[in-house]
């Protein structure tokens, strides 16, 4: 079966990755596991004619006793063609198919960044999208129109 969606660029409207106090970060409680929490938006604007751009915001905080090792903010973006399908229906495709397509080049930029900054390369967990939509389709949070929606995680 061919899916009704196309990928016609993807694209990092922005990426910031701060590192507060690397000194600290690198010498003081190493011994400490840090608590690394991650917070996943996708957000979908219809552009007419069928196609949406998607965008993943993935927001990564890193935390060792209170204390900030590294912060990651991450919006990855796409223009995304959804043919054969009405606009009223298309919101499964682009706020499930799109972002599951999207999520492993957002993953491989994060982990980048941070090998590149000096910590372990940090490896996000898969992400179920259509579970994230069911649930805010459950909460009553979806656009009718499908224009724009969102969806949140934290891990």
């Amino acid at each position: 079966m061919t899916l009704p969606l196309t990928v016609r660029a993807q694209y990092v409207k922005s990426n910031t990755f701060s590192n507060p106090d690397p000194i600290a970060a690198f010498t003081q409680n190493v011994d400490k596991q840090p608590n690394i929490s991650v917070n996943i938006q996708v957000q979908a604007n219809n552009l007419g004619n069928g196609n949406f751009e998607v965008v993943l915001d993935i927001n990564v905080d890193a935390k060792r006793e209170e204390k900030i090792l590294f912060k990651n903010d991450l919006s990855y973006g796409a223009v995304v063609s959804v043919e054969g399908v009405d606009e009223q229906n298309a919101a499964p495709f682009v706020m499930i198919e799109a972002p599951h397509l999207l999520f492993p080049y957002a993953r491989n930029i994060i982990s980048d960044a941070t090998r590149e900054a000096g910590f372990p390369p940090l490896l996000l967990a898969p992400v179920d999208f259509a579970a994230l939509y069911s649930q805010q389709q459950g909460n009553g949070a979806a656009s009718d129109e499908g224009s724009k929606d969102k969806k949140k995680s934290s891990k």
